[in-house]
């Protein structure tokens, strides 16, 4: 019942609040972003909800790709804060207002990814993408998650989606 009904009502008065309240936060990353690396928004198709695809809204954090140049030479101090605070994914407050994303969910990954997942790992697209998901807020001894353990836990997300796990995975 609260997948079905109580979850996107609790996404569009969050993602609303957060709007209005970080609106000018907002601003200012763009305005500074389009100073210090180029225009401010990065756009990316990505599978959401039953493999649909949308645009995955976000704060460019990188020089323009040009050719032969390698990640590291692309990135800037600006766009290393805004990725090391998170600050880059407030964009996808509007696609959660749109519908395209919730709060919590599995992370959407890359379109190039549908073709390589097993029957198993499709399930993950059986819930709307999140911002953020169990598998990215759960702790792993190496500090780095495997594949299939990432896929495991979107999975049990998937399975369990409820109000408390929602909140806990929030907090």
């Amino acid at each position: 019942m609260y997948q079905k009904y109580f979850k996107r009502l609790f996404d569009i008065i969050l993602s609303s609040v957060l709007i209005l309240f970080l609106f000018p936060l907002m601003i200012l990353i763009f305005f500074l972003v389009w100073i210090f690396i180029g225009f401010p928004l990065f756009f990316q198709k990505r599978p959401g909800l039953n493999n649909k695809i949308f645009t995955l809204y976000k704060f460019k954090t990188l020089y323009d790709d040009s050719k032969n140049v390698s990640e590291e030479k692309r990135q800037n101090k600006l766009g290393n804060f805004l990725r090391k605070t998170g600050l880059d994914e407030l964009p996808q407050l509007f696609n959660v207002f749109k519908n395209n994303m919730s709060f919590v969910g599995p992370r959407p990954l890359l379109i190039e990814y549908l073709k390589k997942y097993t029957v198993f790992e499709k399930k993950r697209h059986l819930v709307k993408p999140g911002i953020t998901g169990l598998a990215l807020v759960s702790p792993e001894p190496s500090g780095k998650k495997s594949w299939s353990k990432s896929i495991k836990l979107d999975i049990f997300y998937m399975n369990n989606v409820s109000f408390f796990l929602d909140i806990e995975i929030l907090f």
